[in-house]
């Protein structure tokens, strides 16, 4: 995985709960915590990160993969302003991830290993998207759904349809958006 997700992360917990908190992450997953954003890192990290801050908050681990999506989009949003610019919406926005975002990820971090998502619209315009990724870390995409909502100004319910954290074959989630 590569290091700027790491970097998101820590800015994501250093934000809302202090550098200290950071440490001690960083100490329960008995890592080092050098993360350059263009370096890449074993999946395994960034999980023992997750279970570090599940454990040390009484948490399952899809609730912290949820916080920490939902947190990064403001700071993504920091970060690279000009991917979220062209959108009216948090709908579009997602929408876009597969032909301009995770094309744009890997020209500025040369081998990254973005997830990919099958998106159908139905006539009401719900969104059923398929997450597919060997990570497993779709909650981690929920709370991005989620954030990129809070970013617009929006309400949207995402539901796990099927999930390979459950024994499914993949992840699906269907996403509402309010009207």
């Amino acid at each position: 995985m590569k290091g700027v997700v790491f970097n998101l992360l820590e800015e994501a917990v250093v934000r809302e709960f202090g550098p200290d908190v950071w440490d001690d992450l960083l100490l329960r997953a008995d890592l080092s915590g050098a993360y350059t954003s263009l370096g890449n890192y074993d999946d395994e990290e960034i999980l023992a990160l997750v279970e570090a801050a599940s454990a040390a908050l009484n948490l399952p681990r899809a609730e912290v993969l949820r916080w920490f999506g939902r947190r990064a989009m403001p700071i993504l949003k920091e970060r690279y302003g000009a991917f979220f610019e062209r959108h009216a919406s948090s709908k579009s926005f997602v929408l876009s991830v597969n032909s301009i975002i995770h094309p744009e990820v890997r020209k500025l971090y040369a081998g990254a290993s973005c997830p990919f998502f099958h998106f159908r619209e139905d006539a009401a315009g719900a969104v059923s998207m398929d997450y597919d990724s060997s990570r497993r870390m779709c909650d981690l995409a929920h709370g991005f759904v989620e954030g990129a909502a809070d970013l617009f100004e929006e309400t949207v319910d995402v539901s796990h349809a099927a999930c390979m954290n459950h024994g499914d074959a993949k992840c699906v989630m269907e996403i509402r958006w309010a009207r």
